[in-house]
This record gives C-alpha cells, sequence and structure tokens, in this order.
C-alpha cells in the first residue's frame, strides 16, 4: 500500500549523512530558540500602534471553484502527514473536492485550525553547499505540513493579503511573500537607489542585518496584539490566528527515523503558507524606525538591507546615522523578543572609484563596542544571496544569484 500511494518518497533525505540523529538536530533547532528568549528576557515590553481605524472581524466561506483553484494550482508534492499523496487528491479532485471545501469552510466558520493539521514535520538542510555537515549548525530547519493546512491557510491569506492591501496595511518595503514582489523587486530597488547616488557624486554606506532564527522566536502573545491594534484584525479573524499559533508540535526526520514530539511555544512554521506572512507584519514597525534614524532600507523575509547615501566628504554623518540606526533596531528586535547580531552584519562601501579612494574609513564600531570592518563584497544568507564588486571598468557592478525561499513542499 506505501508503495501504491508513494508514502516512501514523500520525504527524503536530503543531507550529508553524519553521526547525528533526528533528536540531536531537534534538541539543537530547540536550544537556538531557548538561547535567544534569554539573551533577551530582560528587555523592555514592545510598544503597539494605536487602534486601527478599520477592522477585519470574520472569514468568508470559500466556494468549491476556488477550493478547486487552490488545489490543482497547488504542487504536486506531498508531507508524510497527509492521508493520501497530493497527486491522487488531484485526480480525484470531484469526488473529494466538497469534503475538502467543507473542512476549510468549517475551520473559517469556528475560527480554529483542528489540532490535527497543526503537525509539523522537519528537514534539516545546510544552508550553502559546502558547508562542513557535521557542524549542527550549518542546517537550518525546512517544515513539512498537511496539505489540507496549507489549503486552509491558502484561503485565510488570500482573505487577509487582500483586506491589508485594501486599507495600505502592507509593508512597503518588504519583497517576500506578495504577490507582484518576488527577489527581482529587491534586486532592482536597492541597486537603482545606490546608481542613483552614483549620479548624484555621493558614496552609499550599505549594511547586511543578520537574525538570529527569527521565524522560529515570534513571540505569539506580542503577534496577537499587534493584529489586533496595529492591523484591526479581532472576532473569529483573530480566532482563527491564535488557534494556527497554538499547541503546535515538531518532530525533525532523518535518516529515515523521526524525533520525539517537540510542543513549539514560539515562532511559526516557515514552510507554512501562512507564517511568514505573520512574519511580514510582526516586523512591520522596522521599517518607520529605520526611516526615523534617516536611512533607507528594503528587505526580503529576514534579509534586511540597510543603507545611507550622502557626498564623500560627509561620511561622518554617514557612520553616525547608521550607528545610531542598527542600535534603534537592535533595542526594538530585544524588546519583541527577536535578536539582531551585530557581529555578523556586513558593511561596505559602495561609490565610484574617485568617491570611495577619498580616505573613507575602513572600519566603524557599533554602540555594543563591536568593530565592524568595510569588506570588499557582501553576502546576504542564503535565501537571498547579494555579490556586490567594485571592477575596475565601471563605477558599480552588481552580480546577483538568487534563490527564492525554501518551502516545505
Amino acid at each position: 500500500m506505501n508503495t501504491i500511494l508513494q508514502h516512501d518518497n514523500r520525504i527524503t533525505d536530503d543531507v550529508a549523512s553524519t553521526t547525528h540523529d533526528a533528536d540531536a538536530f531537534l534538541q539543537f533547532f530547540e536550544d537556538n530558540v531557548r538561547s535567544v528568549r534569554a539573551a533577551t528576557a530582560s528587555q523592555p515590553a514592545p510598544t503597539f500602534s494605536s487602534p486601527a481605524d478599520t477592522q477585519l472581524q470574520t472569514f468568508q466561506p470559500c466556494s468549491k471553484d476556488k477550493v478547486r483553484h487552490l488545489i490543482t494550482a497547488s504542487p504536486t508534492k506531498s508531507c508524510a502527514l497527509d492521508p493520501i499523496p497530493m497527486f491522487l487528491l488531484k485526480e480525484m479532485i470531484d469526488v473529494l473536492l466538497p469534503y475538502v471545501t467543507a473542512m476549510i469552510n468549517a475551520s473559517l466558520h469556528e475560527g480554529r485550525l483542528p489540532s490535527s493539521q497543526k503537525r509539523t514535520v522537519v528537514t534539516p538542510l545546510l544552508k550553502k553547499p559546502r558547508l562542513d555537515a557535521d557542524q549542527l549548525t550549518n542546517y537550518r530547519p525546512v517544515s513539512n505540513l498537511s496539505f489540507v493546512s496549507k489549503l486552509t491557510e491558502q484561503a485565510v491569506s488570500s482573505q487577509l493579503v487582500g483586506y491589508l492591501s485594501e486599507h495600505g496595511m502592507m509593508p512597503r518595503l518588504q519583497s517576500a511573500y506578495r504577490r507582484h514582489h518576488s527577489t527581482e523587486t529587491a534586486l532592482v530597488k536597492v541597486p537603482s537607489h545606490i546608481f542613483a547616488a552614483v549620479d548624484q557624486q555621493q558614496v552609499t554606506l550599505l549594511g547586511l542585518l543578520d537574525l538570529s532564527v527569527a521565524f522560529d522566536c515570534l513571540d505569539h502573545d506580542v503577534l496577537l496584539q499587534r493584529l489586533r491594534t496595529k492591523f484591526g484584525i479581532n472576532g473569529t479573524a483573530l480566532g482563527w490566528m491564535a488557534s494556527f499559533l497554538s499547541d503546535r508540535t515538531q518532530q525533525v526526520f532523518y535518516k529515515r527515523c523521526l524525533s520525539k514530539v517537540l510542543h513549539l511555544l514560539f515562532g511559526v512554521p516557515q514552510g507554512s503558507v501562512f507564517g511568514p506572512i505573520l512574519f511580514l507584519l510582526y516586523v512591520s514597525d522596522l521599517f518607520d524606525i529605520i526611516a526615523e534614524c534617516g536611512c533607507t532600507s528594503h528587505a526580503y523575509a529576514d534579509d534586511i538591507q540597510l543603507y545611507i547615501s550622502v557626498p564623500a566628504a560627509s561620511y561622518p554623518y554617514a557612520i553616525e546615522h547608521f550607528v545610531c540606526c542598527v542600535q534603534r533596531v537592535r533595542d526594538w528586535m530585544g524588546s519583541n523578543r527577536l535578536k539582531l547580531n551585530e557581529d555578523k552584519t556586513q558593511v561596505i562601501w559602495l561609490g565610484t572609484w574617485q568617491q570611495l579612494d577619498t580616505n573613507l574609513p575602513q572600519t566603524l564600531t557599533l554602540r555594543n563596542g563591536t568593530e565592524l570592518q568595510f569588506l570588499a563584497n557582501v553576502n546576504s544568507c542564503s535565501r537571498s544571496l547579494y555579490v556586490v564588486v567594485r571592477p575596475s571598468d565601471v563605477c558599480l557592478s552588481s552580480v546577483c544569484n538568487v534563490r527564492a525561499p525554501y518551502s516545505a513542499d
């Protein structure tokens, strides 16, 4: 039966064989979250916006045609938690459609996600090729969830994003997990700003900020309060989101074995449809803070590019505002139970050769004492890779090797 349903192919180990087992990975991922929680425990409580003028109270039921579209548009991939593989659901869609539609609409009407749809199977994958497979720090968790959960999340996400877009609440400077926004928009926007600064005889101080396991550390109480105040989500709609976050469990699959079950108290599953959208709303205040510091930013998920352009002679102004901005971001992160890794922040000067040869400083010191060395090229994390170089024949070149955020499909 497993062969007929292709159960054996629904989860595979796409990692190098090491001496670690599934429980070791589970413990490592849990320890990462605990360390961030411990590091931010003494920070002051976060602040919240004034209540929104508009509200989203309920979700509308989905038609059979809508659910059919969600199913047919989904990748033909499955999870070990699925009762049947996705290809079979698509083949039998005419028979199963009324039942799947009823399940989704019951969840939307009652404002809760069943416990059976809140289980996650995680596969550890190397962050980048050629990294040492024996080092646990070189792995990231990739979540796999049931197709019923994902279909329900898609139904909720489409209504939530529609509501946010209608009222202009979606973060404008965030390119991930949004229609008509992608790695391409990030790749176009940031270099275009830098080239515009070059045309105005300015240099740009660009910094790439590094966050520690950001998706896994979101505080549920903070998130729900922000959804309620800043975004006006209440009633059954907020109840569904609270249900989505609570009572989740996780197991790691490695070497054809499952770890013990871990009950999750924080975070959102990255491989889900709805979790990344919640992350974007959680960190939406950051863009206002950065703007207040006189800097410009653009983000792709948790990759944040922070930059400021000035005449070369005014580099002290750029450094002062950049350092102040990083401190403000760090403080906000701590209050919201996230952690900024200042020592992993990468910085670079960008401009023409003439501008860059005007004795610009090659180091800067953050307010916590961390000294950052200006680099000749910088790389963001593996989900959205930027490589910026200074070739001899042009003033600035941007070479990009980009792939989309990983998913749990």
